[in-house]
């Protein structure tokens, strides 16, 4: 019984997102309102400390939110300066053909737009581009989804990893300091690179998946096949392996915020190279079947090949060179390196003593540096922003450079600021509600007088450990899976089940970081049939209703993605550590 009342609000998530199809910003609210009175009734939390509970989890949602909002305010600053049309016309002069295309825009693009926007933005950004290049409306969106997973895990300049596992995997910090000797920081960085090298073994192949499912589905109905993608295999794999080269190593060797973005800029710049010395240019150009021969779910209120969807930004034209549409983002990524890499500067950066110190009846503040709140209600919580540190701030210096780099007017500016803004209200009352609620359920074991010494999180990861035993590897990235399809974020998955995960390893005595990895990798490949991020794809190209078949066609990626990390995982969790013992001898 203990199990199951731990488990309702995950049971009211899955029944209201999945079940009756409601959008997260009625869902969450009510699974919070569940996991509090489940905290106050069952686990006997005092009110007060289910305040501050919830109070830690919109510090959190803030944080998101502000990595979100400088991410976007940077795409749509080069959205309305042309420089994003002009980045996607040099993709789409490389070649004609279609499959090109896709690894191009669907892949490189996608994965780029994931590293550095993250929140369901790369679909809906490339869907329309390919859409205006000629592609199906439907096609385009399968392209796109399928195309940006691998990037997934460190989208948003590495959201996923530094808010989704870093910050509450803290209620650990004691345990991980003790057994593991590292920080809770250096912990989520090592999750980070075991999860890119479960990316880099089985998602490699995801533009030759992603070219398979366009051609197969959508080339001539009569003679249905596989033989076009086949044909650019060796072009689908030599991209997939210079992005997954230089993404494995910077998530080893760099932090948490880069693998995405170096991956596909460093990729993206090798493979485009070889194609203009006419190395992987296809014999023959591969096209979609004539117009008319479409069925209509292939096509919905947008017509193909028509004006692009974004329009061409006022400052674009011929005499805007690439480097000049790319660099502001590579001033962001220097911003980054620097202040990652460089440790005085890093050290700034997160120093919370650098402020101002204000003691109230309801905790103490500080203002500087980093905003903190202490002793949350006297309940002995806190929780702080770093927001200066986090991504949020670098990106929105970088659109501020953009705007005398391109020439901007103050319209454009304000246009790009406003849809930034905009787009923010639906994931504010989504995360605020969903992160309070993973919050509730995580801290409820800690609670003064609480009836459990486990929290809810816990105690259902000991529960599944019992019941699945030394088969849990297997099924791991299938709970952040889970996580992402009903929340639409790889994020909010990792808030949600990165605890879980952790726990559930320490039951069955197996290494955390591997499976707390492997909840990463997971909580990206869910994003496949998150039903929030295939309608906001869906939308751009004017396909709204037809989520169920999206849903179906990608439901092969994830089923070769899961069954693939699962065999991996059992790998190294279980013949590994025998083999490479200095290597696989992780905590």
């Amino acid at each position: 019984m203990d199990v199951v009342v731990a488990a309702l609000p995950l049971v009211v998530v899955a029944v209201l997102l999945v079940g009756l199809l409601w959008p997260a910003t009625r869902a969450m609210p009510i699974a919070w309102i569940v996991a509090l009175a489940v905290g106050l009734v069952w686990w006997n939390n005092p009110p007060t400390y289910l305040a501050a509970s919830s109070i830690v989890g919109v510090m959190t949602a803030l944080t998101i939110l502000w990595i979100v909002f400088g991410a976007l305010v940077l795409l749509y600053t080069l959205m309305q300066a042309g420089a994003f049309d002009r980045i996607n016309r040099g993709f789409a002069a490389v070649s004609e053909d279609r499959r090109v295309q896709i690894v191009l825009l669907a892949f490189f693009l996608a994965t780029f737009i994931e590293g550095a926007a993250g929140f369901g933005t790369p679909a809906a950004v490339v869907a329309p581009l390919l859409l205006a290049l000629g592609f199906p409306a439907l096609a385009a969106v399968i392209a796109a989804l399928i195309g940006h997973i691998i990037a997934v895990t460190y989208g948003a300049v590495g959201t996923p990893i530094i808010v989704g596992i870093r910050d509450p995997l803290e209620v650990y910090e004691d345990q991980i300091v003790s057994e593991g000797g590292m920080s809770v920081a250096q912990y989520s960085n090592e999750v980070a690179a075991w999860a890119a090298t479960y990316h880099a073994l089985v998602g490699f192949v995801m533009p030759l998946f992603a070219v398979g499912m366009v051609v197969y589905f959508f080339g001539p109905r009569e003679e249905r096949s596989i033989q076009p993608a086949l044909e650019v295999a060796p072009l689908c794999l030599f991209a997939g392996i210079a992005f997954a080269i230089p993404y494995w190593v910077s998530a080893w060797f760099l932090t948490a915020e880069f693998p995405s973005l170096i991956g596909s800029m460093i990729g993206g710049a090798i493979t485009v190279a070889m194609l203009r010395a006419g190395y992987f240019q296809p014999d023959e150009t591969w096209e979609f079947p004539p117009r008319e021969e479409w069925p209509a779910h292939w096509v919905g209120a947008i017509e193909p090949g028509g004006e692009n969807i974004n329009g061409p930004g006022p400052n674009d034209g011929p005499s805007m060179s690439l480097l000049k549409a790319w660099s502001p983002y590579i001033f962001l990524v220097v911003l980054l390196v620097i202040t990652r890499v460089w440790d005085p500067v890093a050290e700034f950066l997160t120093d919370a003593d650098i402020g101002v110190d204000i003691a109230t009846p309801v905790g103490e503040f500080t203002i500087g540096i980093v905003l903190a709140w202490q002793d949350i209600l006297g309940q002995g919580l806190g929780a702080d922003i770093a927001w200066v540190n986090v991504p949020g701030f670098w990106l929105i210096l970088s659109a501020l450079v953009a705007i005398p780099l391109f020439g901007m007017s103050g319209g454009e500016v304000k246009d790009a600021w406003i849809e930034a803004g905009e787009k923010l209200v639906s994931p504010f009352i989504a995360l605020v509600f969903v992160i309070a609620m993973v919050q509730v359920m995580l801290l409820s074991g800690d609670a003064p007088g609480a009836a459990f010494d486990n929290s809810m999180i816990e105690l259902l990861a000991i529960a599944t450990a019992n019941v699945v035993g030394p088969a849990y590897p297997f099924i791991a990235a299938l709970i952040g899976g889970l996580g992402a399809a009903m929340a639409g974020s790889n994020t909010v998955s990792n808030i949600t089940f990165g605890g879980f995960q952790f726990t559930a390893a320490h039951e069955l005595d197996i290494s955390s970081q591997i499976m707390v990895g492997t909840q990463a990798v997971g909580g990206a490949v869910g994003n496949l049939v998150a039903i929030h991020n295939i309608v906001a794809a869906l939308a751009t190209v004017g396909l709204v209703g037809q989520e169920g078949r999206v849903i179906r066609l990608n439901l092969i990626p994830l089923l070769y993605y899961a069954v693939f990390v699962g065999f991996w995982a059992m790998v190294f969790v279980y013949v590994m550590p025998d083999v490479l013992p200095a290597v696989f001898d992780v905590y």
